[in-house]
């Protein structure tokens, strides 16, 4: 008890001084704001790194500076303790602070919370028990649990947040600039762009531009984090080995088509723990499946999967040959867009993405020599009349057979897409 105590102390810093936390806004944010209000816990989950825990401690800060008293607001990780329970955190703090979770309202802040082997249960019970003093905002690294716990224990009672690494946009609010309209600063956007690029996506990465820091940060702080310390635990995965390499597949070659049983025997285990692994990985946000798109919802089950990681290699970022250049623009591309389908015909006639929308909307990604043959034979099939090419720098319109294809750099595309989509 005396450990969390003092833990409790370090913690929660606006309990006895000012406090602002160093923020730049994220898309996000405005969602959970939305559900502040509500009475349900709010489950943030998303990649290692990613800003989950500033989101928390925001949520703090816009409290305290609305009139919360700052000693009623709780943040503990269990990242470290992963053997106590919810109740014991609770009890430290009010033995602590003179407090009673009966009396007042709280914002309870959980940071890692699947750490806990019943977290839910326990999450449960001080949501049943002190729901209506106590605003409960919960971490985690783990998709699948989340998730599946909040179908289960927690029916009704949580509202589950993605944090994605950062968008294009949101990097560029990041660096504090303001580059619109887009039309007059085309030159210093396509520059941002290749910095944003190396950043990964990840907030603590923006202005850095060293390899070895970069590369040391993804694999260390992330990756290595996830495969050693979390998926054993989690998924009680004896032999690491076999899903790095997969991992490690994935990082080097973004957008590999899969085929279950040939890629088993290639690594010499059963399609069933492949298929395990697979998920396992998707799970824990280190790589992005792609469907193969129809209308027919049984054909797109059976069709091969794309499989990209959210995290490319930092050798092949770095690189500066155009094979790694094209593989680093796909990469960054299909993750921007959250793509969920690609398209692929039996004649091989191929689009890297169909976008979410009203409409289909098809887009190919080219670093390079541009060509329309995958597009049109999407736009025909489907009876489509607008089409995208993604570039690195290109732009112009083209019309074939009552066809629009607008070419766009990936830039331009990525703010003007999501300002449509807004």
């Amino acid at each position: 008890m005396a450990k969390i105590r003092d833990v409790l102390k370090l913690s929660n810093p606006w309990w006895t001084e000012n406090f602002k936390v160093e923020f730049k806004e994220r898309e996000i944010y405005k969602e959970i704001q939305k559900f502040m209000s509500l009475p349900q816990i709010i489950a943030l989950t998303g990649l290692r790194r990613v800003g989950k825990t500033t989101l928390m401690f925001k949520l703090a800060e816009d409290r305290i500076r609305k009139g919360f008293d700052p000693k009623n607001i709780i943040y503990f990780s269990f990242d470290e303790f992963r053997e106590i329970e919810i109740r014991d955190v609770m009890n430290a703090y009010e033995e602590l602070v003179e407090k009673d979770f009966k009396e007042g309202k709280y914002l309870l802040l959980l940071d890692e919370i699947q750490k806990l082997g019943n977290w839910d249960d326990q999450l449960k019970r001080t949501y049943d028990l002190f729901g209506k003093n106590i605003k409960i905002i919960v971490s985690g690294s783990e998709s699948l649990l989340i998730r599946k716990k909040s179908k289960e224990t927690l029916a009704g009672r949580m509202f589950d947040f993605k944090v994605e690494p950062l968008s294009f946009k949101e990097f560029l609010r990041f660096k504090g600039t303001n580059f619109e309209p887009v039309g007059l600063y085309e030159k210093e956007l396509f520059q941002q762009f290749k910095e944003f690029c190396v950043t990964l996506g990840f907030p603590e990465l923006v202005g850095i531009r060293e390899k070895d820091v970069i590369k040391k940060y993804a694999v260390e702080s992330i990756v290595e984090r996830v495969l050693y310390r979390d998926m054993p635990r989690l998924f009680k995965i004896r032999d690491i080995s076999v899903i790095e390499s997969l991992l490690d597949m994935f990082m080097e070659e973004p957008g590999q088509l899969v085929e279950i049983s040939s890629l088993a025997k290639e690594l010499k285990i059963s399609r069933q723990t492949l298929s395990n692994y697979l998920t396992y990985l998707e799970e824990s946000f280190l790589i992005r499946k792609l469907y193969n798109f129809s209308r027919n919802r049984r054909k797109v089950e059976r069709k091969l999967k794309k499989y990209y990681p959210t995290v490319i290699s930092v050798d092949v970022l770095f690189n500066e040959d155009d094979l790694s250049k094209s593989k680093v623009l796909e990469w960054l591309v299909v993750n921007q867009l959250k793509a969920e389908f690609f398209w692929r015909d039996p004649y091989k006639n191929e689009v890297d993405v169909v976008l979410p929308n009203k409409k289909l909307t098809p887009a190919e990604i080219k670093y390079g020599k541009i060509s329309f043959e995958g597009l049109l034979a999407f736009m025909n099939k489907f009876k489509v009349s607008q089409g995208y090419v993604i570039s690195l720098s290109q732009e112009r319109e083209q019309e074939i057979a009552e066809k629009k294809i607008s070419v766009l750099p990936a830039y331009k595309f990525l703010l003007r897409w999501f300002s449509q989509t807004a």
